[in-house]
């Protein structure tokens, strides 16, 4: 599958590229940010793979978080997919902000017009990592997942649906319990239909509950002054009631005074980075 690199700058001793391929999943051509720390000039290095949220492309994560310092001293490839497929020409896509482009919410649609392009959840855990694996120095053994708001929605139900798969996992502000939040029931209705009991395939709640237990460290940091939070669409507690019931561990950070921005995943990001190095790099 043939890789078109678009940019490729030098960043702590590594490079940050951004690459177009196109998607056999989502029938469009898709663009991609990756980061290669200088380690990886000599050997296979882990992949993180970032999930964006709502309105996002591969580049805000890449251009505002300000990871790469470091996935550079941890030795990580971080690789950060744009949020949904673009350009494909359905009726409504561009309508809204929540829902169509920019907005895949990481699920496989069942629902026509969208059935056919929006298969986020089989190429960010299936097409993406495979296509890194075959064109990266990235050992396929060590992978680890994280995510802001509808991609750390994102981030946890490929972890939960996935049970070994991903080494580590972490969120900013995710949407913990979609099925129940204004922008998980327009979503869900939208690209899965009108039965619910089919929403709960992608929800991190509910998935939590049928967790089979193997070991999963889940770190979350969440603002305290977000108004997502406030306007009950992440319902975090929620997801915490489930794991605690659960017994999954997961730590839960309420963080004084922060919002749902970059500038909130700006501070945090290296304390992630690290959750994630210290099962990558065992």
């Amino acid at each position: 599958m043939a890789l078109k690199e678009i940019s490729s700058n030098k960043c702590f001793e590594g490079l940050q590229k951004v690459f177009e391929h196109d998607s056999v999943e989502l029938s469009c051509k898709m663009k991609f940010g990756i980061y290669l720390p200088p380690k990886a000039e000599t050997e296979k290095c882990p992949a993180l793979y970032w999930l964006s949220g709502l309105t996002c492309t591969e580049q805000n994560f890449i251009s505002k978080a300000g990871y790469q310092q470091a996935a550079s001293e941890h030795g990580l490839v971080i690789i950060a997919p744009d949020t949904s497929p673009r350009g494909c020409s359905i009726k409504g896509e561009d309508e809204s902000w929540d829902f169509g482009t920019g907005a895949g919410f990481y699920v496989d649609a069942t629902e026509d017009p969208w059935k056919t392009n929006y298969r986020m959840y089989s190429y960010v855990t299936e097409e993406l990592p495979r296509l890194i694996n075959a064109n990266f120095p990235v050992d396929p053994q060590r992978m680890s997942i994280f995510g802001h708001s509808m991609g750390g929605h994102g981030a946890l139900i490929c972890a939960l649906k996935n049970p070994g798969k991903y080494k580590s996992v972490s969120a900013f502000a995710p949407i913990c319990n979609p099925v129940l939040c204004p922008w998980g029931k327009k979503a869900f209705s939208g690209y899965l239909g009108t039965d619910q009991s089919k929403w709960k395939a992608y929800d991190a709640t509910h998935l939590v509950k049928s967790y089979p237990g193997s070991q999963l460290d889940i770190l979350i940091d969440q603002g305290k002054d977000d108004q997502f939070l406030t306007d009950g669409q992440l319902l975090p507690d929620n997801f915490i009631a489930a794991c605690t019931e659960k017994k999954v561990p997961v730590v839960f950070r309420l963080q004084e005074g922060y919002d749902h921005s970059y500038y909130f995943i700006a501070t945090f990001i290296t304390d992630h980075i690290r959750h994630h190095a210290k099962y990558l790099n065992a």
